[in-house]
């Protein structure tokens, strides 16, 4: 009785290292750059907080001048009054005047690396 042989061949196997290789050559690079994506998207986040804060702390304050804070210029959003625990590391609010009653694009800076930036709205009120 003949014994029938099993297994793989040289030529299949190499075939499955070199699509193997490739997959990955293709796959790594998305995986590769996250980091940059990350901090933008915590830059936008932060922004969007901003903006939130500013329309709350104007509803707050147009109602008692005892409540909120107030937002004549840009970095007044960085107050802990308006956004609880302040800005978080590395953030920082360019200076830009705001009138009161007046919405203003504002910019945000994080440090990063990489360093990003995104625009956030402040409401003037005294």
């Amino acid at each position: 009785m003949k014994q029938v042989q099993r297994g793989f061949t040289l030529i299949e196997l190499v075939m499955v290292i070199v699509i193997l290789g490739v997959l990955s050559a293709v796959a790594l690079p998305k995986f590769v750059d996250l980091k940059g994506d990350a901090v933008a998207a915590s830059t936008q986040g932060v922004a969007g907080a901003l903006s939130s804060a500013a329309a709350i702390n104007y509803a707050a304050r147009s109602i008692s001048t005892s409540k909120g804070a107030a937002v004549t210029n840009c970095t007044d959003m960085s107050s802990s009054t308006i956004m609880q625990g302040g800005l978080p590391d590395g953030f920082s609010i360019t200076a830009g005047v705001v009138a009161s009653g007046a919405s203003v694009a504002c910019t945000l800076t994080n440090a990063g690396p990489p360093s990003t930036t995104a625009t956030f709205t402040a409401i003037g009120i005294p």
